[in-house]
């Protein structure tokens, strides 16, 4: 993941601050139903997608045949610029003709009328009309009482009590399971037993290879923000979820803070800070990035990992056959928080339609495939009529030899000639990142989620011998999601819809300058030459945030928690009653 820069010059981003003031010079009341028929090329604001520039490959090919119209992704992430690329767009009066932002970037658009009211072109879209509740509960964020102004990410009709994690739930303790078996399962009790078993995890890896570069733990700084994220992360391990600068439990009062000296981010702190005294940490961890480590993991210097997709790159066909693999380590007083799944969505990341764009009708209709069975099986790597994947007599999904390769080994991988040739990975699905419905979420048709990976079809295939290694081990589970179930350590945060309220700019100065506080003095104190040296740089980040204001930032979010969790209960209860869809 690429960071965006930010530029600051003065004039752009006063004229921004005006145009977005709500002099409203583009209308958003405007109906157009009229289609010229032509190519057209929609300019695809997307603050999610990871790439920019026009679209090539089979995926558009797939698109101008269904829609006639050709995609130019417009990504704050690419191109940079960061939140001035979104202000001098907004200045000139038109972000895009379509647009995918979050909630707070997405008020201001509706202020100043640079998105339309979609439901007049609403009329047979049968997949958006299915999440209308969704759209209207992003009414609710933007303030609107009528009209519909967006429609959230990762709408699902599944239960919001049902982890959504249905095969590997992004936060947990991963390893190379090959080295594992090789040091004889030693049992992991908690953290600190842990640290042993990584460390001699890693003496038998260098032993066997002959090379001292192979690190237990490797970490990343450059998905940092509110605090060190895989600090934060680890403490998803036991049950914590986090808005912005607290830690808290779903199902449980109160919360915890990473100023806290007897709290969890202390205590993943400490983790870190042993990890690298007993010399299994990275110590390139302070300056890699994200590409960095995930190349250190293919080529098997990395031997445990905090996320799932890290996991992966690991996980080839061929390493698995080979016995080797990564998978989820038993550890015994973890307890895996998981996201239930959002019957209305995710509110904070939407979809609109731009208010200057032309042919709005067809555009919507794009929209509406974007929520679609077919759309949401290519979020997963899976192109559409039966070149990746089929149904058997019962209707249920499979995947190809080709679908094989798209999810599992896709490097290489050739679209046939029909589908105008090239490489597979080129041009996808996934390229957009924007998923409409969630991955994992059930098909409706065939009961089974659109994950591969969790489909009937491939948890009864005969395992490979790294996998069947691990599920002998692990109560005969097939993948991490049935451990964490037939274990019980799993910890599921109901799927509510909650968007947090925006700070004033006063406080969003305060935040920022929070943050950097403690980033800085926790990669220090992780990376400290001794216990005195640890405590002493958490001290200081504790002294200089309650300085630069942090009783306010905290009692904020205080206050965004509790309307979480009353947004946790009201959903669980809507469900049952049946009043979501």
């Amino acid at each position: 993941m690429k960071k965006s820069r930010l530029m600051t010059a003065c004039g752009v981003i006063l004229s921004a601050a005006m145009a977005l003031a709500g002099c409203g010079s583009a209308s958003s009341s405007a109906v157009d139903r009229s289609d010229d028929g032509k190519t057209m090329t929609i300019q695809f604001y997307n603050q999610l997608a990871n790439e920019a520039g026009l679209m090539k490959g089979w995926f558009p090919k797939l698109m101008l045949k269904k829609f006639n119209i050709k995609i130019n992704l417009i990504s704050p992430i690419v191109n940079g610029g960061g939140d001035s690329l979104f202000d001098t767009r907004s200045a000139a009066g038109n972000l895009g003709d379509l647009i995918v932002v979050d909630s707070t970037k997405m008020k201001k658009l509706v202020r100043s009328g640079l998105v339309a009211d979609m439901s007049p072109y609403l009329k047979g879209m049968n997949n958006l009309n299915h999440f209308k509740k969704a759209a209207l509960e992003v009414n609710k964020t933007l303030g609107k009482t009528s009209g519909i102004w967006g429609f959230p990410e990762q709408v699902s009709d599944d239960s919001p009590t049902q982890s959504s994690a249905v095969v590997d739930p992004d936060n947990a303790p991963y390893i190379r399971w090959d080295y594992y078996r090789e040091i004889g399962y030693p049992k992991i009790n908690n953290l600190d037993d842990y640290i042993k078993v990584m460390k001699q995890m890693q003496d038998r890896a260098r032993k066997d290879t002959g090379k001292n570069n192979i690190y237990a733990l490797s970490l990343f700084k450059d998905w940092d923000d509110t605090t060190m994220r895989n600090a934060s992360d680890i403490a998803g391990w036991f049950g914590y979820m986090q808005q912005d600068n607290i830690l808290f439990k779903p199902n449980g009062t109160g919360y915890d803070t990473p100023i806290n000296k007897s709290g969890i981010y202390h205590k993943i702190l400490k983790f870190l800070y042993k990890c690298n005294q007993a010399g299994i940490l990275d110590p390139e961890s302070t300056t890699q990035d994200w590409n960095k480590l995930e190349q250190k993991t293919q080529d098997g210097r990395v031997l445990t990992n905090v996320n799932s997709y890290m996991a992966w790159e690991q996980n080839t066909p061929a390493n698995n056959a080979k016995g080797i693999g990564m998978f989820v380590a038993p550890l015994q007083d973890m307890k895996v928080h998981t996201q239930g799944f959002q019957p209305l969505g995710n509110t904070s990341m939407v979809i609109a339609l731009g208010s200057k764009a032309k042919n709005k009708q067809r555009i919507v209709k794009f929209i509406n495939y974007m929520y679609s069975g077919e759309y949401t099986y290519g979020m997963d790597a899976l192109p559409p009529n039966g070149l990746a994947y089929k149904f058997n007599s019962q209707n249920k999904p499979y995947l190809t030899a080709f679908g094989n390769r798209a999810v599992f080994d896709a490097n290489g991988l050739e679209m046939p000639a029909s589908w105008g040739g090239g490489q597979f990975i080129s041009s996808t699905y996934q390229t957009i990142n924007y998923p409409a419905v969630h991955v994992n979420a059930t098909d409706p048709k065939t009961k089974e989620s659109y994950n591969p990976r969790a489909w009937s079809s491939y948890l009864n295939r005969k395992l490979d011998n790294a996998t069947a290694d691990w599920s002998k081990h692990m109560l005969g589970a097939r993948n991490t999601a049935q451990y964490l179930q037939k274990s019980g350590k799993i910890d599921v945060a109901p799927g509510s819809s909650f968007a947090p309220d925006e700070a004033s700019s006063r406080m969003q100065v305060v935040q920022g300058q929070i943050k950097s506080a403690i980033v800085q003095h926790s990669w220090q104190a992780v990376m400290a030459k001794n216990e005195a040296g640890f405590d002493n740089q958490f001290n200081q980040m504790v002294q200089q945030v309650k300085g630069l204001g942090y009783a306010d930032v905290e009692k904020f979010d205080a206050q965004q928690i509790a309307k979480w969790r009353a947004s946790m209960k009201q959903i669980v209860k809507e469900y049952k009653n049946k009043q979501v869809k």
